[in-house]
């Protein structure tokens, strides 16, 4: 015999069942076994000869479920003994199907599994069932809670909704839903959870108020999306609060407690709260179960035993058969869901005593079988039912899955439409364009917290909300990695980005290039002064035994003339893409020449000034200096002087070619430099020539009063006071500017310091030489000497 619990009343806090109206569903579920039982009575391919039997009571709420609990494991007298030993122990029935409610099918495993007797759930979805040590008799024909946790999370990815609003029951169902989703859904943001309080009469004031405030947060929440993980007792109080206070434009979510329920998706005014989709058990279609749910019934199937206990009938069920009538075109529409469950749970059982029996064509073995038997056969149960095959894996679960389906009201006939499968894959095929959502022009609702960044914008976590966040531009020089999108990442040094971009350019490289504008102007005034110094060695080489070349230095001049050529070629490696050695012959070659000529003019200018005011004096000295080339040791000294600076300014200022300098008006550009430091290195590098260019200044400055053919004054004044402007003028353009700029007047310094060395100190001479020849002769210079001799102290 076989035992069945179902709630065919509406479920209460209250236990008395019969104070509430017939719940259509829960008779369709009595039928289905019903029809199953006389299906297989009838079968003469299955159990034989054998008839079942079964007992049925309604449970409308959990503690209507421990009376018919022990009435079932209670014996024929109706006693429920205490044994040592529960083998042979023959309760009053050899199996239960039910209970529908997950909190009361737990409480029934507990109980049926001490004694080994088996339950199988047809509509019990809570993980804990799936554990075969706690409750190794427990079995059912639905998924477990997990797989339907994975299909609402599926749905909520293939929408990219992850801002949600999460409702349960206060029991053990809403209480496992809740901890499986936020276990699984990390991705998912929760805009918040409460529970939908049970309407109970000693607190309704309580209740109501429990439920007006939740609606309220519902309405003033940016989430669209609300997941109602509830058995469906709540939901008629907390649905028609919504109602009340005009909630639209929400999309609900039914777990499978609530998702086909028929007469709640008649509740007045709920098609105006949005779009209701609710995850269910797969539609099969049952023949013959929808005439005979309707059909009178008379006396029990041939077989079966009509021995309840008169206590257990609290309700007679005179109405069933008219309600379920009156709901019968929504029950068809509905199709054979549950009620296939609870048909092929009756199936199992009975394949399962078919074994235990050992029937076969022709008959069963009589024989008194005990309930851990027939656990042990159903364990191994494999058959086809309507072409779909029922077994249970190591946990007690079936095969079968759920799929999604939507709440319609404005198709007379198909209260419910599918959108969407799950296959054994565990992959969810949606049906997109058959959705009818209640939105305008039917667009998919969106339920995020944060809008999508535009490109080129990171996300900042607001809180500890993954799927809350703000959008924040990439600055200037940095990019967003679609690989990392929580930060901007820096660009490569030689390549920059705007602000707001997801890529970086290459910087433009800038230098004084060959053929720019500036680079042009400065080539032809590099030229001129070579064919100046050219032009000056040509004059001095043809007159180089005439008193002007011979006063101006003799030998002196020649070296000066050849390190101004030098120093002309030096500026070429100012232009182009710097390299290593340019960078070094930029800091090396001028700077050596520009010594040479300046210890030349010095000790040129010392020279004069010893003959006509120092010889007379200190004779000896004067006459060593003669005797030992004096100024030759002297332009060495110094020269070997400058190589030791410039070693050291290599050293400790090493001009590599670099790319790091980046423009502060515009960072996308890379200027090409020899060394940031470069302002440090010119300065140590011209002490030399400051302090020779000081001397020479002084001392001809004191040979200002000597004759006109030797005072050289003016002229050394005019080249030095070029020398130190030029100078002056490139540490402040190297302070305030960079880039070709700095270049640029580098080369124009140079060029200006040897031009002014060119035309102011030899300039004069040339012009005696060329347009002054009585000036250039030795009568000429005696005459002025003996003039100087001759004039008063």
């Amino acid at each position: 015999m076989e035992a069945s619990t179902h709630p065919y009343f509406s479920q209460s806090w209250v236990a008395d069942c019969k104070k509430y109206p017939t719940k259509a569903m829960g008779y369709s579920y009595l039928q289905a076994m019903r029809y199953a039982v006389e299906q297989i009575n009838n079968s003469s391919l299955l159990l034989p000869g054998i008839s079942l039997g079964y007992e049925m009571v309604d449970i409308c709420y959990h503690s209507n479920a421990v009376h018919p609990l022990l009435f079932f494991l209670s014996d024929n007298r109706s006693l429920l003994e205490i044994q040592a030993s529960n083998t042979f122990y023959r309760p009053r029935v050899m199996a239960v199907i039910g209970p529908d409610v997950s909190s009361t099918a737990v409480t029934a495993a507990y109980l049926l599994s001490n004694f080994f007797v088996p339950q199988i759930s047809y509509s019990a979805t809570m993980e804990s069932l799936s554990n075969p040590r706690t409750f190794p008799a427990a079995f059912r024909t639905i998924p477990s809670t997990e797989q339907q946790i994975v299909i609402l999370l599926n749905l909520l990815r293939s929408f990219r909704w992850n801002w949600v609003i999460v409702l349960y029951s206060e029991d053990e169902y809403g209480q496992t839903n809740l901890h499986q989703l936020r276990a699984q859904a990390t991705w998912a943001c929760v805009a918040f959870q409460e529970s939908i309080p049970f309407w109970t009469n000693d607190r309704p004031a309580l209740a109501k108020a429990r439920i007006q405030n939740l609606v309220e947060r519902i309405k003033g929440s940016s989430a669209k999306v609300v997941i109602v993980l509830s058995t469906e007792v709540p939901l008629w109080r907390f649905f028609e609060e919504a109602v009340w206070q005009n909630v639209t434009g929400f999309v609900w979510i039914a777990a499978e407690a609530w998702a086909m329920d028929s007469m709640l998706r008649d509740l007045p005014g709920i098609s105006r709260l949005g779009t209701f989709i609710g995850i269910a058990p797969e539609k099969v279609a049952i023949p013959g179960l929808d005439d005979f749910r309707v059909r009178p019934s008379g006396d029990p199937p041939d077989g079966a035993e009509a021995r309840a206990d008169p206590a257990m009938c609290n309700q007679e069920c005179d109405d069933c058969l008219f309600k379920a009538q009156e709901m019968d075109p929504i029950l068809r529409a509905t199709g054979s869901r549950i009620e296939f469950n609870v048909y092929s749970a009756v199936y199992a059982v009975a394949h399962a005593l078919h074994r235990v029996l050992g029937c076969n064509a022709t008959g069963c073995r009589h024989r008194t079988v005990y309930p851990w038997q027939l656990l042990k056969e159903m364990s191994q149960v494999r058959f086809s039912l309507l072409n779909i095959t029922i077994n249970f894996d190591e946990k007690g679960d079936p095969p079968n899955g759920f799929e999604v389906l939507e709440w319609l009201w404005d198709t007379p006939g198909k209260p419910f439409q599918r959108i969407a499968s799950y296959s054994e894959l565990n992959e969810l095929h949606i049906d997109a364009e058959s959705i009818l959502w209640h939105t305008e022009n039917n667009t998919v609702p969106k339920s995020v917290c944060s809008e999508q960044c535009e490109p080129g914008q990171m996300k900042k976590h607001l809180a500890s909300l993954s799927c809350c966040f703000e959008c924040v531009e990439c600055k200037p020089g940095t990019f967003l990695n679609q690989s990392s999108i929580f930060s901007c990442q820096s660009c490569p040094p030689d390549m920059w980005s705007h602000a707001g971009q997801e890529e970086c350019f290459l910087r433009s490289v800038r230098y004084l290039q060959w053929d720019s504008p500036v680079a042009i102007f400065l080539l032809f005034f590099t030229f001129l002064g070579l064919l100046t110094a050219g032009g000056l060695l040509l004059i001095f080489v043809r007159h180089a035994n005439t008193p002007v070349v011979r006063s101006a230095g003799g030998p002196l001049c020649f070296l000066m003339i050849a390190s101004l050529i030098v120093g002309f070629c030096s500026l070429f490696f100012y232009i182009g893409q710097p390299t290593e050695v340019k960078c070094i012959c930029r800091r090396m070659v001028f700077s050596l020449c520009f010594t040479i000529c300046m210890a030349c003019m010095s000790v040129r200018s010392f020279q004069i000034m010893c003959v006509f005011k120092m010889a007379s004096r200190l004779p000896r000295a004067y006459n060593a200096w003669v005797r030992y080339n004096g100024q030759w040791i002297f332009v060495a000294t110094a020269f070997t002087l400058k190589v030791v600076i410039v070693g050291m300014n290599l050293y400790f200022f090493p001009p590599l070619p670099l790319q790091s300098a980046v423009s502060s008006s515009d960072p996308a550009v890379l200027i090409l430099t020899c060394n940031p430091n470069y302002l440090s290195a010119i300065v140590f590098n011209n002490v030399l020539e400051m302090v020779l260019s000081f001397a020479c200044f002084c001392f001809a400055y004191t040979g200002k009063a000597l004759p006109k053919n030797y005072n050289e004054a003016k002229y050394i004044t005019l080249c030095m006071t070029s020398y130190f402007t030029c100078w002056v003028v490139l540490v402040v353009v190297m302070a305030v500017c960079e880039g070709v700029v700095v270049t640029a007047f580098d080369v124009v310094t140079g060029l200006l310091n040897l031009l002014s060395v060119c035309i102011g100190y030899f300039g004069p001479k040339c012009y005696v030489i060329l347009f002054r020849p009585e000036q250039n002769t030795l009568a000429f210079f005696q005459t002025a000497i003996q003039s100087y001799t001759m004039r008063p102290a």
